[in-house]
Parts: structure tokens; sequence; C-alpha cells
């Protein structure tokens, strides 16, 4: 699940028990380097462990939300309006300054955030510490925007997996680089991994009637699309294989090399037939051919006999 998926960030959702949407988009922005020592205190802060302190009253229409923690670069924009008066063009330069680290472009900008502010009426002291926090935010200022769509598709991809498991894992599974991950989190999740079948694999991972994820041929190493394809073809056109001696049979072998055949046989695609061990397929007669090779022999004859 995008950005919720490692055990650190899933701990401290179960610590949080997010309720709001806010809640999410909150977190995408607090775990990552540096506001990440923040989230022990907002996760207090939400469940009334922790109180609310707000340095200015007035922050607090910007920062309820995010119980008084400054998470995003547009909280600052619409505190130095309000606490100092910057157009929205300095506010936008303002977080221009801190996305950037412009640390000279924010020195320049301090004296007139706390000498407007002043004169709006805010304690000096207080100005001078909410911009030594804003200094220190600038080394990981985040925009809620950004946070936002994370969270959406993170909140998406959840519900999926809460409510369509099988269907879900199926669809992760089809990216090849993280088989071993999400195969993982299938054992744990008690979703059942079928291995490949030639009767009932298509080419990417997908769910059968029963309810159980049946892995996909396309996941095969040494299977590629053409021979999937023609295996799917002839499968839709006339039903289910019998043998291996009928997969040969139909199946053209110019799609289907002894290569295929062979990372076929290892991954136990013809397993469901039930009449041999994958070792025999490897076993030689006494001219040294292997079975596999007699069985694409007897194959290609069938097909040049019905050409």
């Amino acid at each position: 699940i995008c950005q919720y998926e490692s055990a650190r960030m899933q701990k401290y959702l179960r610590e949080l028990k997010p309720t709001v949407f806010a809640d999410l988009i909150a977190m995408n922005a607090l775990y990552r380097p540096g506001p990440l020592e923040y989230i022990p205190s907002f996760i207090r802060r939400k469940h009334g462990i922790e109180e609310i302190v707000y340095d200015i009253d007035a922050t607090k229409e910007y920062l309820e939300e995010t119980y008084g923690i400054t998470v995003y670069q547009e909280q600052v924009m619409l505190l130095s309006q309000s606490l100092a008066g910057f157009t929205k063009g300095e506010a936008d330069t303002l977080r221009k300054a801190m996305g950037k680290k412009s640390f000279d472009l924010l020195a320049k900008m301090k004296p007139k955030f706390l000498e407007q502010g002043h004169e709006r009426g805010h304690d000096k002291a207080k100005l001078e510490k909410i911009w030594i926090d804003w200094e220190a935010f600038a080394a990981y200022a985040f925009n809620k925007s950004h946070s936002t769509c994370y969270a959406w598709i993170a909140y998406q991809t959840a519900y999926l997996k809460a409510h369509y498991p099988a269907e879900y894992m199926a669809s992760v599974l089809n990216d090849i680089k993280s088989v071993s991950f999400f195969m993982e989190e299938c054992k744990r999740g008690g979703i059942t991994v079928l291995g490949p079948d030639i009767n009932e694999s298509e080419y990417k991972f997908t769910v059968n009637k029963a309810g159980a994820i049946r892995f996909g041929l396309g996941a095969i190493k040494g299977v590629g699309s053409k021979p999937v394809q023609a295996i799917l073809e002839e499968r839709i056109e006339n039903g289910h294989f019998i043998s291996v001696f009928d997969v040969t049979s139909r199946v053209s072998l110019r799609a289907m090399n002894k290569r295929v055949f062979e990372s076929l046989v290892l991954a136990g695609g013809f397993d469901s037939f039930g009449k041999m061990h994958r070792a025999q397929y490897f076993a030689e007669d006494s001219n040294n051919r292997m079975f596999l090779e007699n069985i694409m022999k007897f194959g290609s004859r069938v097909q040049e006999n019905k050409d």
C-alpha cells in the first residue's frame, strides 16, 4: 500500500488509530527524516494524552487539524499572511525558500515577519520562536496537496486490500520485481497462492472460483508472452488440455520451444495432469534423449500430420 507498507509506518498507524482522512495526510508528511520525531507527540495529542499548545492563539485556525504541530508548507504560507500580513506573493516566496532550503532568503524575510507581526499585536518573543521552528521545518517542508494525493491512493488501496484481499494481492503480484515480498504478505494474510497451471493460469496472476490466487504463466522465468498467448488461444478455442501429449499436439511448437516446456515443467505447470513426476520429463532413454524431447517430437509429428 503506497507509503504505508513499511513496518515502522504500520506501527505508528496502529498507535494513531486514524479516524479522519486528515490523519492519513499528516502521517505522509511526518513520516520522513526530520519530522519523524514529531510523530509520537502527534499521536499523544490526538488521543488527548498530551496538551495541545498554540504559541499564539491566532495559529489555532490553521494548526488545529494537525494538533498544533506545523506539518505543511501551506500552513506556513497561511500563518505568515495571518500573523504578519505577508502578501500571497511573499508567502509563496517563503514557501519556495523553505522548499529549496534557501536560508539566506529566509534570513532576509525574518525581520519583516517579526516587525509586521509585532505591529499586529503579537508578542515578539513568540513570533521569534515560531520563526525558529519554521527554519527547522525548512529542512523537511512538505506540501499538503502532494501528501493528500498519496493519502488518497493509500486509502483506496487499503480499502481494496481489506475488502477484496485475493483480488488486490493478485493485482500487486503482477509487479514481478516484488513477487517474493507480496508472496510473504499473502502468507501472512492467509491467502492461498497456487502454483502455475496450464489449464487455469492466465498471463497474469488471477483469482480462481475458489477465491485462491493462481500464479501467472508470465511470471515463470523463461516463459514469454508469445507462448502464453498461444496456450491461452488454444485453450479458449478447444478447451482444457488432458495431458502433456495433448499440449504438444495442439499448441504451436513454433511458439513453444524446448526451453518454454522445461520452464513450465520445473514450475509445476503440468502437475495437474497427475500422471508423472516432474523429474520424469528429464529422464533419458537408451538414445540419451530426454523424455520431454520425445513428447515434443510426438507433438510435432501430430501437427505435421494435421497439416
